[in-house]
């Protein structure tokens, strides 16, 4: 017998080791530096001891490389959704021409199904980078759901802690510039809701912010909080669960691989907040997180929670359609 609660889904977005090297400008990206092996194993002990099945947003290049085979394989093999996140992990996509990003898409997809047997039907841009034309083509293969936008006003303010920790060229600092959005993306639905192209449509489920104050609410942003005070950290997230309830959204809670790694597993990370907290010190806290939200959710994959809002009709082709392998 299913729970009555109501749904909510929870994803994790694999960014790796190098793709935040690469964003942030540091040498020694190229090498594909890895921490895979770290932190795919305690992750899925993590759900495993909650009985959790979630969505992995997976990058291309990290599935096309052999020494992350058997934490991808892992991953499919505990039953959890892998999703495309690119094949590059380049948050300026809406940059790129329409058959760019049918490439990014394709090599993304037949790289994760040629390890796992899988292939996607979910998409997050990297660094929530989204597009007309994007949708275009997650439409034109197949796709079900999106979840790249990220409904809130601190993207300007993010952005520019992010530069004042880095330093680029010109010619990169310019891609950058609509890194993490603007400000009119407070203005988007909170809700899940269907975009529409003349190619069709699919869903698109946002990244939850907090209702009515429309700030950040992902783990992310709860373990920085911690830093000054988990007690207030956690009543942070309260609240947002209870703005949630309030006002009918049905959350959608985004993990990185940082909120289960601390400053004892990685140094060259420690630019990003939060990072001075030890591992243990982040597992304890991510296991108060999401208890809470398991307790107030059926907490589902982001395949299921697209599901839910899908007519039958269209709910039934939906589960039979596979992206096209177009490059």
């Amino acid at each position: 017998m299913k729970s009555s609660k109501p749904i909510a889904s929870l994803s994790l977005d694999l960014d790796n080791k190098w793709s935040y090297m690469k964003t942030h400008g540091d040498p020694g990206w190229e090498s594909f530096p890895s921490y895979l092996d770290v932190l795919v194993p305690r992750v899925l002990r993590f759900l495993v001891d909650r009985s959790l099945t979630i969505t992995f947003f997976v990058v291309g290049q990290d599935a096309a490389l052999a020494k992350n085979h058997d934490a991808l394989r892992a991953i499919a093999a505990a039953g959890h959704e892998l999703g495309n996140h690119s094949f590059t992990h380049e948050p300026w996509l809406h940059l790129f021409s329409k058959d760019r990003i049918q490439q990014e898409l394709a090599q993304t997809e037949q790289a994760i199904e040629a390890v796992t047997g899988r292939r996607p039907v979910g998409f997050r841009g990297p660094g929530f980078s989204f597009s007309d034309t994007t949708l275009q083509v997650l439409i034109e293969r197949g796709y079900v759901y999106d979840a790249s936008s990220l409904p809130t006003w601190i993207g300007p303010l993010a952005r520019a802690y992010y530069f004042m920790t880095s330093s680029f060229a010109r010619d990169e600092s310019e891609k950058r510039r609509a890194l993490f959005g603007s400000i009119k993306d407070c203005f988007a639905p909170l809700k899940q809701h269907h975009l529409c192209h003349d190619a069709g449509q699919l869903v698109e489920i946002p990244v939850t912010t907090m209702p009515l104050l429309r700030v950040p609410i992902h783990a992310s942003y709860v373990l920085y909080l911690a830093t000054f005070s988990s007690t207030l950290a956690l009543l942070y997230f309260r609240t947002a669960l209870a703005l949630c309830r309030l006002t009918g959204v049905q959350p959608s809670l985004l993990l990185h691989p940082l909120d289960f790694l601390g400053c004892d597993d990685i140094s060259e990370l420690a630019f990003f907040p939060a990072m001075a907290l030890r591992s243990q010190q982040k597992l304890n806290l991510m296991s108060e997180i999401v208890s809470l939200y398991c307790s107030n959710y059926r907490v589902v994959t982001m395949r299921e929670h697209a599901d839910s809002l899908l007519p039958d009709s269209k709910l039934s082709s939906a589960r039979s359609r596979q992206p096209r392998a177009v490059l």
